[in-house]
């Protein structure tokens, strides 16, 4: 890959993320675990680089991040995405904050959550992260909690995604992040998206219209020198939604079946996403690429729009 290490930082950066940062343009991180444990191949690394063309076409610089051969990777290369996405299941660690230690010192290939992302992106000063749906608490489970609803109360990085992934308990996630300090906002609606679906129904901090007005809230979190994230959610497009009775019965009969094959821990959510998507007959994947690519053009619009107010 064409690239230089950071003599500052422990992260390796593509020449093109450098130069965008020192140029002060706008810059969006993405997450590679859909690479790896979200999306089957080839749909995964087509809709990785659907995602950085969705960066590209709002004005904004996509850095997808990897850990490349023990190496935090900021700006991974189409090579790297087809490369990751083609391996074996099962062949690239997951990593969260508690995994990079251990992928960084045994030089391994590992795919960041949005936790490890949101790390990698603030030590290489990137202010806007667009996903597909944040972890959250396990249904049935409320002392498991995801990682990345703890990173987001301590990592200042804006989190743009349509909701946690509707697989878990919606009501309990939005409670410890309110616990965390996190400010959840809705881009366009009054509550937290269901991932699948457009709307859980659960009431949200505060609703804002444009790119514009997330970037002042973005801007005023760093005014007051906030040491936590700030959850942006945006909803499904209207037309790729899976109907909510349908996701819901599927949802709880892939759960059940987890607990049925004594799938746990980091297993559970690739698990229950790809049984969804099979009991479903792929109309879950169909929402999944469309929210994922439509919430990497919208990061893209909010950090050209922050970049815009100075």
């Amino acid at each position: 890959m064409n690239s230089k290490l950071s003599h500052q930082l422990p992260v390796r950066i593509s020449v093109e993320v450098q130069e965008a940062l020192h140029n002060k343009q706008a810059v969006v991180a993405l997450e590679s675990t859909l690479i790896t444990h979200g999306l089957p191949y080839p749909l995964n690394v087509e809709t990785a680089l659907a995602m950085e063309a969705g960066v590209r076409e709002s004005g904004a610089v996509p850095a997808t991040i990897a850990v490349l051969k023990g190496e935090i990777t900021v700006g991974i290369s189409a090579a790297d995405v087809e490369r990751l996405g083609s391996m074996e299941s099962g062949r690239v660690r997951k990593c969260s904050r508690r995994d990079l230690p251990i992928a960084v010192g045994l030089r391994e290939d590992a795919a960041t959550t949005v936790a490890g992302t949101m790390i990698a992106a603030h030590m290489a000063g990137i202010e806007v992260f667009a996903t597909g749906g944040i972890g959250g608490v396990h249904r049935g489970a409320p002392f498991d909690v995801s990682a990345d609803l703890i990173e987001l109360g301590r990592t200042p990085v804006a989190v743009v995604c349509s909701g946690a992934k509707s697989i878990l308990d919606l009501p309990l996630t939005l409670e410890v992040l309110e616990t965390q300090g996190v400010p959840v906002v809705g881009l366009g609606t009054d509550t937290l998206p269901a991932f699948y679906t457009r709307s859980s129904g659960l009431p949200i901090d505060v609703r804002v219209e444009t790119p514009e007005e997330v970037a002042l809230i973005i801007q005023g979190a760093q005014r007051l020198q906030a040491q936590h994230g700030i959850l942006i959610t945006v909803p499904v497009p209207a037309a790729d939604e899976l109907d909510a009775s349908v996701a819901e019965a599927a949802i709880q009969q892939a759960t059940a079946d987890a607990a049925t094959q004594g799938i746990h821990g980091k297993a559970v959510t690739p698990f229950v996403l790809g049984r969804v998507a099979a009991l479903t007959g792929g109309e879950s994947k169909r929402a999944n690429t469309s929210l994922l690519v439509n919430n990497a053009r919208t990061g893209g619009k909010i950090a050209v729009a922050l970049k815009a107010l100075g």
